[in-house]
């Protein structure tokens, strides 16, 4: 082992005993009290030392047998503590750690886990891994079990596109697109399909996006890791769905049958879009567990009974030509939609589970509306919803594992 104090917080004396790990308030740490053998000990944790040679600096510091064991307990129970020789999360070559650590020792020693160079695109993603979880190599794991997931975006607008993209480049393995139709020249954008796309089958132009973000030794899936083509329906094999119809109105108010068979499979699904300026992220369902596209349509008919009317007419026709959709906004919304999926797929349970987020131009006050299962929808979710969602929670921590 190479233990090493995680590089991506920022290190700061709050007194001559007491050091801070972390700006933030969600991920700063204090530890207390620290002498100064044990302060010079802590500076020598940058993984370019075994626990040998560890032990033999703590000895000529005049550190007590047993001092670094009991200083490595102290700071993996606090979760700062990683282990270098499986990776070395916010080093990079011999550059300063990300988060601006220091850079002492970021060549590393021999077996360090330093010379993957595939593992360079990603070494910021892996950084913020293992700020988030405690483990000392969970954010490693983390980062190796996305390339054994399967993620289909349903939808290659502008917000969809840019979905597939950022899921590709975040490391999951397999991200499929389904979309008909040609790209029209409103819904390109940075991050999503290209302006050299325009008039190209936005199948095929998703493909493109998506193989060229691959990261981490990611695989491509049977189609090269995108296609239009199948039928959509959920498949055991999926480990989530994500709804991003280029109009917006089946984010915004999500249609009951497509969804039928992701809730006959048990597959999770997240809804995001943008309809008429109107930004929403959620809700991310987990079938028999949360509120679904029925339970919604339940609820809202249940307040307003007007509303199976206003649905009809607004499902019907064709889609809308020319949705309003604001460049930026539908780029915060791809992110913040890409950000929830990728928590789910890591195992933790985002805030738009049960939830929608919701924001609209031009003020951009993000809301939330907790959804609640409703007792007539059969997808059984009114019925002892948190044994479902605890399971579904840990679908993912499930892969990891294997």
């Amino acid at each position: 082992m190479h233990p090493m104090v995680k590089p991506a917080l920022r290190r700061a004396w709050r007194s001559l005993r007491c050091v801070q790990f972390g700006i933030t308030p969600a991920h700063a740490v204090v530890v207390s009290p620290v002498d100064r053998g044990t302060g010079e000990l802590l500076a020598l944790l940058d993984g370019t030392r075994g626990t040998e040679l560890l032990r033999a600096e703590a000895r000529a510091r005049g550190l007590p047998d047993g001092h670094l064991e009991a200083l490595l307990g102290r700071l993996s129970a606090a979760g700062l503590l990683a282990d270098a020789s499986n990776g070395r999360p916010g080093k990079a070559g011999s550059g300063a750690g990300a988060g601006g650590a220091e850079g002492a020792g970021a060549g590393g020693a021999a077996g360090a886990g330093t010379g993957d160079a595939a593992l360079d695109p990603l070494r910021a993603d892996l950084a913020s891994l293992s700020v988030v979880h405690r483990e000392p190599d969970r954010a490693v794991r983390t980062l190796a079990a996305r390339r054994a997931l399967h993620v289909q975006v349903r939808g290659a607008g502008r917000v969809g596109a840019m979905v597939a993209a950022l899921l590709s480049a975040a490391g999951v393995g397999t991200v499929e697109v389904l979309d008909s139709g040609r790209v029209e020249p409103w819904e390109t954008a940075p991050g999503g399909l290209p302006a050299e796309a325009v008039g190209e089958r936005r199948a095929t132009a998703a493909r493109r996006v998506v193989r060229r973000w691959a990261r981490g030794g990611t695989r491509a899936g049977p189609t090269g890791g995108a296609t239009g083509q199948g039928d959509g329906r959920g498949s055991p094999g999926l480990s989530l769905v994500v709804v991003t119809p280029r109009d917006g109105l089946g984010a915004y108010v999500p249609d009951p049958v497509p969804a039928g068979p992701w809730i006959t499979t048990g597959t999770p699904h997240l809804y995001a879009g943008v309809l008429e300026a109107t930004g929403t992220v959620g809700p991310l369902v987990l079938p028999g567990g949360t509120a679904c596209a029925r339970c919604l349509q339940e609820e809202l008919t249940d307040r307003e009974p007007v509303r199976p009317r206003l649905l009809a007419q607004w499902r019907s026709g064709a889609p809308h030509s020319l949705p309003a959709c604001d460049l930026a906004l539908a780029t915060a919304v791809a992110g913040l939609a890409a950000a929830h999926a990728l928590a789910f797929l890591d195992g933790d349970l985002p805030a738009s589970t049960g939830a929608r987020w919701e924001v609209s131009l031009p003020l951009l006050e993000w809301r939330a509306e907790r959804l609640r299962p409703h007792p007539d929808c059969p997808c059984g979710a009114a019925r002892g919803g948190e044994r479902e969602r605890a399971s579904a929670a840990g679908s993912a921590q499930d892969t990891m594992a294997g």
